[in-house]
């Protein structure tokens, strides 16, 4: 009896240290009048560093971000820690994770994001921001295929 107790704890217990290495590699969007392309390094001793690129029409944005121990104890939880067009960073703690999908959160209730999701999906990667905008929940979600390093969108066809 003990033993099936400890293990229905351990299964709600959200693993903090994740293993993120299904996250590495090279990932484009390709979505009307956006494309997305998103790198992620494998983990390394505990390090996951990570580079966004968003062009819309004429626009273009960045992100850079880590993946990393939220403390200098080597069991420290992890967190996403991001910096977006170069503004202070944002850090978001680990707070749900399993085979292929983390859940990361930061602790501002009233900032969006207020939550970071990836899942693996085969050779796809789905991304999704959530969180509350005047009052409203929203959510900004990215699917991206597997890409080589540099790796472009195709142009759009006039038709």
């Amino acid at each position: 009896m003990l033993i099936a107790l400890t293990m229905a704890v351990a299964l709600q217990t959200p693993n903090l240290r994740p293993d993120l290495g299904w996250m590495a590699g090279a990932w484009l969007s390709c979505e009307p009048g956006r494309e997305v392309s998103e790198i992620w390094t494998d983990p390394r001793l505990s390090l996951m560093l990570g580079v966004n690129v968003t062009i819309r029409g004429d626009r273009i944005g960045f992100e850079q971000s880590r993946i990393a121990p939220t403390g200098p104890a080597s069991d420290a939880p992890y967190a996403y820690f991001a910096q977006p067009g170069g503004a202070p960073v944002t850090v978001f703690a680990v707070v749900a994770s399993g085979p292929g999908h983390v859940v990361f959160e930061q602790a501002a209730a009233d900032d969006f994001p207020k939550r970071v999701v990836y899942e693996r999906d085969g050779e796809a990667l789905n991304a999704r921001i959530e969180g509350v905008v005047d009052g409203r929940e929203r959510t900004i979600r990215w699917r991206f295929q597997k890409a080589e390093l540099n790796a472009r969108c195709p142009a759009p066809t006039a038709g």
